[in-house]
This record gives C-alpha cells, structure tokens and sequence, in this order.
C-alpha cells in the first residue's frame, strides 16, 4: 500500500525507476525507458546532468535559502540571465518554485498596476494548478480561436472581425499560452496574437507570456513568444528553467518592474529568490547557451517532425504537428492511440497519451538515433494495427 497520494489522473505506470542519464531512465528491474516526455517536460539537458548537479552541488556548500533582508550574487547574476534570454535588458525578475505560482504572480501585479476586473485567455489555455486560474467563471473573457485555425484570411487578420471586437472593455491583462494549448500543441495564428495584443494595449492592459512549456529552447527559440515578435509586460517561466529541480521565474519589463518598483505592491513567500534555485537556472541557461540546444532544437526538431509525419495520415493519424522539440501526433480513434501507448511503454517508450492524442517533447539532448529507432518502432505498430 502506498503512502503517496496519486491525484494526478494519470495512472503510475513505473514504480521503481532507480536511475537516469540523459534522455533514459532505469527501472528496478534494469529494464531501460526512453523518456520522450522530459519527465513533466521540465529536463531539457536531460535526467542525471552531471553540470546541473555539480552547480547543485556547490551552492548547497555555501548557501541554500536566504530571508527577506538579505541575499546571495548568484540571485543577480540568475536575474540578469533570465533577463537576457528574455530580451528584457533593464527590467526586474523573481524566483518562485513553480510555473503555477509565477502566473498567479504576474496577474496580481498587472491587476494592482491597472485596477481592471478581466483577464483575457484564449479557450484552450492552460495557466497552473491553482483554482484562480482552473475557474473561469467570472473575472475571465474568453476567446474560442477554432474557428481562426481555419480562417482564409489568418495570415493577415482582419482586425474588424466580429470575434475580435466582441472582446469586452476591462482587459487586465491577456494571458497567452505560445503553443501548448493544454498540452494539445496547437499554435495560434501570429496575425491573431498581434491584434488581440493591440487591443488590450489600447486598453491599457498588460501582457503576460505563459513560457512554462513552451520555453527554454522547446520550441526551437529561448521561449514561444519569440515567435510571435510581441512584446511582454510579464514572461512566466517554469519546468525547463530548473531542468527538474523546481524553480521558476517572472521576468518583468522595465517600464512595468518601475511602476511595481515606485508603488505599495508587495508580495512575499518562503522561497521568492532563494540562491540554490537561482544557480541551477543560471547553470541551464549557461548549458543550454555552450552547447548550442536552441539551434539543435529548430534544426533537429525539424528532422524529428518530418519523420513523424512519415507516419502519414490514414484510418489511425489524422494530424502530425510540432515546433521544435514539441510534437503531438492525433489518432481518430482514443482506442487505437490507448493500445498504441502501451505497446510502447512494454517496448521502453514513454510518451504523453493524452486520451486520443500524443504529445512528444524529448530532452533536447537526445541522440538523432534514438529518436529514429523510437519512430521505427512506432511505425511498426501503426502497421499491426492496419
């Protein structure tokens, strides 16, 4: 019987993993897994990686956890990384633990900045575990983009659309998921993000990026937004950021961190910029800089999605898409994808099955090879299900 709590919806397949390295884990029983998950998408330099571990390592010899009234340079020198890679040079940054809480944070300072009730979401955005952002039911405007996915006019967006000007007055802040869509990776055309951008600027409302997914190189850029060309008032960070160990970060813009820096917002927590997780994020973004993962993701990741879409669509698949080193692969049938999941679970293959889809999001490290053999065998099965 166990001790642990399993509230997650997802049954426990492995109960034993004992060991890992890199884009592989290893059971009790010495059976070896291809995580093609990244864990919860959270180890882009992969498990067991021997630099985050020494940079661990270290700064638990020295200091791990600081109070309110003092502080640790790794925390600066983690600061002005984060700003960096986010292109918010001048502005301010915090650490948290989660991307959860990251989120929560940059809506309490947007609603304090601009005393607006609504925030504004796309339909299939997924913003963290707290109940503020998992009931929409008031204090939210949202807006359904499926019928924008097969727009004719998506490339340029016309900003008199009846959909964009039913967007109501009191936009707090919009709060854009780049790409994961509740883990269903759809992307949402960049004309669309654009407009909705403008008119809550022309609000006076503030823009906040949700990169906790689809940042740190997933998608073949530091973070999803960059694909967009917009610029954020808020960009929250999670998973990636601490390669598994878990520290986030809300990286401000500078003219906003100055209104936050000039007024009475306050907001404290036990573990807001303590040393030890700002020194494994500031060695992610060390490793992933040296050991060019950005590139290798856009590169690489659109290898890897050519050979999925070898799969072809037919009676089983009926989509293949990705970006970089994000992939979800939908089945026409949740049964067929159900079997399929744990055909390759049995044959050392761990994917997200996410009732009738797959999501795919590998290390970044991953061997070429691995990947290819993980498609033959996917391949394989498609044929016995034929």
């Amino acid at each position: 019987m166990s001790s642990i709590l399993n509230c997650t919806g997802h049954a426990q397949k492995i109960p034993d993993i004992v060991d890992s390295d890199g884009a592989w884990l290893t059971a009790k029983s010495g059976k070896r897994y291809l995580d093609l998950e990244s864990g919860v998408w959270c180890t882009p330099l992969g498990h067991k990686n021997q630099s985050i571990n020494a940079a661990i390592t270290a700064q638990i010899s020295s200091i791990t956890h600081v109070g309110f009234c003092y502080s640790n340079d790794v925390v600066e020198k983690a600061g002005e990384a984060v700003l960096s890679i986010t292109e918010m040079t001048g502005g301010r940054c915090v650490f948290l633990c989660s991307g959860s809480e990251v989120i929560e944070l940059a809506r309490q300072m947007s609603k304090h900045l601009t005393q607006k009730p609504t925030t504004l979401c796309l339909h299939d955005a997924y913003f963290g575990s707290f109940s503020s952002t998992l009931s929409r039911d008031s204090g939210w405007a949202v807006f359904d983009w499926n019928e924008c996915a097969d727009c004719p006019q998506k490339q340029t967006c016309d900003r008199a659309c009846p959909k964009l000007e039913a967007i109501p007055d009191g936009i707090a802040e919009f709060v854009f998921e780049p790409g994961s869509s509740s883990g269903f990776v759809r992307f949402p055309p960049k004309a669309l993000i654009n407009n909705i951008v403008g008119i809550v600027r022309s609000q006076g409302g503030k823009i906040i990026v949700n990169d906790v997914t689809t940042g740190m190189g997933r998608t073949g850029k530091w973070f999803g937004y960059h694909h967009y060309q917009i610029e954020p008032d808020f960009v929250a960070i999670g998973k990636g950021l601490g390669n598994g160990y878990p520290v986030s970060a809300l990286a401000i813009n500078h003219e906003t961190a100055d209104q936050l820096q000039s007024g009475t917002f306050k907001y404290m927590q036990s573990h807001q910029n303590d040393p030890l997780g700002a020194a494994v994020a500031l060695e992610v973004i060390g490793q992933i800089r040296k050991e060019n993962l950005i590139d290798r993701a856009a590169n690489l990741g659109g290898t890897f999605l050519k050979e999925l879409q070898s799969l072809g669509k037919n009676n089983n698949i009926t989509d293949v898409r990705g970006r970089g080193m994000m992939f979800a692969i939908d089945f026409a049938h949740k049964e067929t994808g159900d079997r399929i999941y744990e055909q390759l679970l049995e044959k050392g293959y761990i994917v997200c099955n996410r009732g009738g889809s797959f999501r795919i999001d590998p290390p970044l490290v991953i061997e070429e090879a691995d990947f290819l053999a993980f498609v033959s065998v996917f391949k394989q099965l498609l044929t016995e299900v034929d």
